[in-house]
């Protein structure tokens, strides 16, 4: 793996051994950081499952004010800080080894401009993270909300509970980016 674009392109970057992560793929990310460009500058990023920090990083490469990274996972921990100091971007990225929702409880205050969540496939993570992070107002009209699936569907129709519109939706192999944003209020 290594980081697409931006200061630290071409950097390639340590991954976690075994099947407890799977990576986004170069090619999904390079397409996510193609839709996003925009967007990304001066943005305030959010990767609640980390991983090995790829997507986290890459949103610094290319011009995230900041970027929260967050992982259970002492390895993936171990991992990305290796990964931030190989990329040098210490002064940008802000890392946690957390439970999720006790991250987005507790310790972000800022509003987030995106939110990346790539949690386990068979899980019903990303849905509880949005709609903690809607009673926290840590999102608004204005975030752009991308989860990584292999099951659109079984999502969507769990958001639909929630105060959330669905922007788009890419298709890559097995993996589908969903773009969502909340609706606005009044």
């Amino acid at each position: 793996m290594r980081i697409i674009g931006g200061k630290a392109k071409g950097t390639k970057i340590y991954t976690l051994e075994g099947e407890a992560t799977r990576p986004t793929l170069d090619r999904v990310r390079e397409s996510l950081f193609n839709i996003l460009q925009y967007d990304m500058q001066d943005s305030i990023f959010l990767d609640l499952f980390a991983g090995s920090g790829a997507c986290g990083i890459e949103a610094v490469s290319r011009g995230a004010k900041k970027a929260i990274l967050c992982d259970k996972s002492k390895e993936a921990i171990k991992i990305i800080q290796k990964n931030i100091e190989k990329t040098h971007q210490e002064e940008k990225i802000d890392l946690y080894q957390e439970d999720f929702k006790e991250l987005l409880k507790t310790k972000i205050k800022e509003k987030l401009d995106i939110v990346f969540l790539d949690p386990p496939y068979e899980t019903g993570f990303a849905y509880q993270a949005i709609e903690i992070m809607l009673s926290k107002n840590l999102i608004d009209e204005n975030t752009i909300i991308v989860i990584e699936t292999d099951r659109p569907d079984k999502i969507k129709e769990k958001l639909e509970k929630l105060e959330i519109e669905n922007m788009d939706q890419r298709k890559y192999g097995r993996a589908h980016l969903i773009f969502l944003r909340p609706k606005r209020k009044g």
